[in-house]
């Protein structure tokens, strides 16, 4: 159980950092330019620690554990995936819906969370090996 508890730890604050770095300092004016009309001036917090709570442990779930006999690659690339799919629902659904939502913007968006899945599963994989 330790394991599992510390390849969850290492998952979290490998996407947390990493996601809040990408959110709130480099892709900020793409954002802005993008849906800055639909920004709200403060972040919904108990969105956001629900889904920062949840998501790493889909990435465990369905990409990490499933892996861990397999190697590095299919961590890698089952973590890939699993962001892609989450990301593609949410940025599609957007497109789909939302008038003036930019295509640019979801395409960004869809390979930023493949390429943060990826990462924060490797870290998941790392610490899973370790213990």
């Amino acid at each position: 159980m330790t394991k599992y508890l510390a390849s969850y730890a290492a998952t979290l604050v490998t996407l947390l950092a990493i996601d809040l770095l990408w959110i709130g300092v480099i892709a900020r004016p793409l954002y802005q330019a993008g849906i800055g009309h639909l920004m709200a001036v403060q972040p919904n917090l108990a969105a956001a620690l629900v889904f920062y709570l949840l998501f790493p442990l889909g990435l465990l779930l369905f990409a990490v554990v499933p892996s861990a006999g397999a190697g590095w690659g299919r961590t890698l690339a089952t973590g890939a995936l699993f962001g892609f799919f989450a990301y593609a629902t949410y940025d599609l659904t957007n497109l789909a819906t939302l008038k003036g939502w930019p295509l640019g913007l979801s395409l960004i968006d869809m390979a930023w969370g493949s390429l943060v899945s990826a990462v924060a599963s490797a870290a998941g994989h790392s610490a899973l090996d370790r213990f």
